[in-house]
């Protein structure tokens, strides 16, 4: 028995975790369950504040582009249903489904943490990544600036940073990262998976719409804001029709940069977004889901950081040839080299009030 959507959510269970001993399922009762208000209630986003130990956190992961990212916050309320920070939510005992959305956890002190790492003298600045796992901008960002409490620290030690968001709210800080980059410390890059406002309305039900994310693009851009657009995720027989359209338009928005990021099901996403697919797409289900497999050597995902983000095999590589064309017809990314090229020759630690200086 599949759970009912929930307007506004991209979950619509709360599906246990790896972790836990004992695991729910959900299954058909045979009672009676069509009285008018049995609608499944529609959860509210409880927010908990977190003094966080650290703030930036290191990989080494070969097929990403930066070693160096902050989180702001734990959970994402966009509810993106394939979004791959959802099994992370496990660690906190949390569901992978509903509570990622629904129960977020915000570093308060994350400016205060990032301050003391960037002052300490044996720090050596390189990129740091906003938004590499969930997305500084969304919804609850509006309301706690923490993500602009960090942009502002970044600023005063010239520090370069790229961003990845869905949300247009980035445009609450143009002012900021316009400073930003006319010292070449940032890059923004807008995340558009597809233009269908009916298919995202439930794919990413709080992400910004399509539309609002080319605008916020174009604002950037014509702030001087270096821009780049991420076509992720390319669902085979669902999105990937608009791999072209979203290049060809965040080229007129003013984007330099593009990217693409094949879907991932890792863990507990696969069952989630199967879920998903049942409910909203019924039909479709088993199309997507032998795509997804064939582009993963017969499984739902590999690991393997030689495919993970691009996949392998006939339908992988039309999609790679579809990007690099629409790329080139755009004019996007006249210099791959430059996409995470910024500037840390200007890196500095200001001078602390009361601060006296070693003489040795």
């Amino acid at each position: 028995m599949l759970p009912t959507p929930i307007k506004g959510r991209g979950s619509a269970s709360n599906r246990t975790s790896r972790f836990d001993q004992l695991q729910r399922v959900a299954f058909d009762d045979e009672w009676d369950h069509s009285e008018p208000d049995d609608s499944p209630a529609r959860p509210a986003t409880l927010v908990k504040n977190e003094t966080a130990k650290s703030i930036i956190s290191r990989n080494d992961s070969p097929d990403i582009p930066f070693d160096q990212s902050i989180n702001p916050y734990r959970g994402c309320e966009h509810g993106c249903i394939y979004c791959y920070a959802r099994p992370t939510h496990a660690y906190l005992n949390h569901s992978p489904g509903l509570d990622f959305e629904t129960r977020l956890y915000a570093k308060h002190n994350a400016a205060e943490l990032l301050r003391k790492e960037l002052s300490r003298p044996s720090y050596t600045p390189k990129l740091i990544a906003l938004g590499a796992n969930t997305d500084p901008y969304q919804p609850i960002e509006r309301r706690l600036r923490i993500t602009s409490s960090i942009l502002a620290v970044l600023h005063e030690f010239n520090h370069p940073v790229a961003i990845t968001t869905k949300s247009a709210s980035i445009t609450h800080d143009i002012d900021l990262l316009a400073q930003m980059a006319s010292k070449n410390l940032v890059r923004v890059y807008i995340s558009v998976g597809s233009l269908d406002g009916e298919i995202t309305r439930t794919l990413e039900p709080r992400a910004s719409a399509p539309g609002a994310r080319l605008s916020a693009l174009h604002k950037l851009a014509q702030a001087g804001i270096p821009t780049g657009v991420i076509v992720a995720p390319v669902i085979p027989a669902l999105t990937d029709h608009d791999i072209e359209q979203i290049l060809f338009s965040a080229k007129d928005a003013g984007a330099q940069y593009a990217a693409y990021v094949l879907l991932r099901l890792p863990l507990e996403i696969s069952e989630l977004f199967r879920e998903w697919l049942a409910a909203h797409y019924p039909m479709k289900e088993a199309h997507v889901m032998n795509l997804i497999k064939q582009m993963h050597g017969g499984k739902i995902y590999d690991s393997d950081f030689r495919t993970r983000m691009k996949g392998s095999g006939v339908f992988a590589d039309l999609i790679r040839q579809r990007f690099q064309k629409a790329c080139a017809k755009a004019g996007l990314n006249p210099d791959r080299n430059a996409h995470f090229s910024l500037n840390t020759a200007d890196f500095c630690r200001p001078t602390q009030t009361g601060s006296q200086g070693k003489l040795f």
